[in-house]
Order: structure tokens, then sequence, then C-alpha cells
């Protein structure tokens, strides 16, 4: 009797034993939870070809990549560098084009600025042509030193020249940036 009371003992083990492995190996395959695009990234989900770009996580909840509002303003600027969530490091460069109107005295002013909104520089950019247009005029700004930012991620900020100051003139393209 006892003999069987032992083997009852050691079967009863063996189950445990069995189902904590099971169990902790399941916990390892649940997926984690996900509450930005960076996350979902990170987690290995499937990532949609589009623009700008999503991710799909295991629940099925889908993320999208953070650009600025570069789409809403297209037609009225354009920036090729940096682009929207590019590493940049000082000095930099800032280039694209705008609409004619964008500028004031050929010329706009920007920002850059980290996460915590720290302005980590400010200045102009100049219009390349003739800026009394309507039309697309090319911009460039090279050498650009900023101060270390305190965090990884910032905004630069390239706003229409508003000499009025009222408020239903401004304008500004956001654009997310990551820093070296």
């Amino acid at each position: 009797m006892l003999k069987k009371y032992y083997l009852l003992i050691i079967f009863l083990i063996v189950i445990v034993f069995f189902a904590v492995l099971a169990f902790s190996g399941r916990q390892d395959s649940l997926p984690k939870s996900v509450n930005n695009f960076e996350e979902c990234v990170e987690a290995g989900n499937l990532i949609l070809e589009s623009y700008p770009e999503q991710c799909r996580a295991k629940d099925g909840k889908t993320f999208v990549r953070e650009i600025g509002n570069e789409l809403e303003k297209a037609d009225l600027i354009s920036v090729s560098y940096p682009r929207p969530n590019q590493t940049i490091g000082s000095p930099f460069t800032i280039k694209g084009e705008a609409r004619g109107f964008w500028f004031f005295e050929a010329s706009f002013p920007f920002r850059l600025v980290d996460e915590n909104s720290n302005v980590l520089v400010e200045s102009f950019i100049q219009a390349d042509g003739e800026w009394m247009t309507e039309n697309f005029v090319s911009f460039k700004k090279e050498g650009i030193v900023f101060e270390k930012p305190t965090t990884d991620r910032g905004w630069l900020m390239l706003e229409k020249d508003n000499p009025s100051g009222l408020e239903q003139n401004a304008d500004e393209l956001r654009i997310p940036v990551n820093f070296k």
C-alpha cells in the first residue's frame, strides 16, 4: 500500500512539473501588448507596405508610423532632407521646396525642438531662386548646428513666414526626427 502511495506522489509531481513547463512556455508565446508603431515593429509584427508605414499587431490592431503633417502640407511645402523619422546629427542640412507665398522677403523661419519642446536651434531658410511666385521654389540650409538634446526624438518645424502676425495666416510643416 505504501508503495502505491509513493507511486501516486511521484506521478502527481511529474504531472505538476509538466504542467508548470507547459504554462511557462505558453506565457512566453503569448503576444506582448503593443501601444505604438515602434513597439509593434520591435515585437516582430507585420509591416505593411504603405506610406506612412503601418504595423499590424497579432491582436489585430494597426499602428501607423508618425510622419507629422507632411501629407497635409504636400501642396504647399515639401522637404527632401531630412525625411520623417530620419536620424540627424549636428550639423545637418534642410533641403526642399515651398510655394513662393510660404516665403516673405525670400525666407521663412524654422525651429528644431526635442520631445519636451526645448528649442535646440531656430533660424531662417533662404529661397534658392525667385520667390515672388505661386510655384514651388527650392531652398537649402546647410551647416545647422544644434545643442545636444536630452531626448532621442524631436520635431523639425518649418513655418510659413507670417509678417502680419495674424493667426489665420500662420502655417507650419512638422517633421518628426531622431537624434544621433
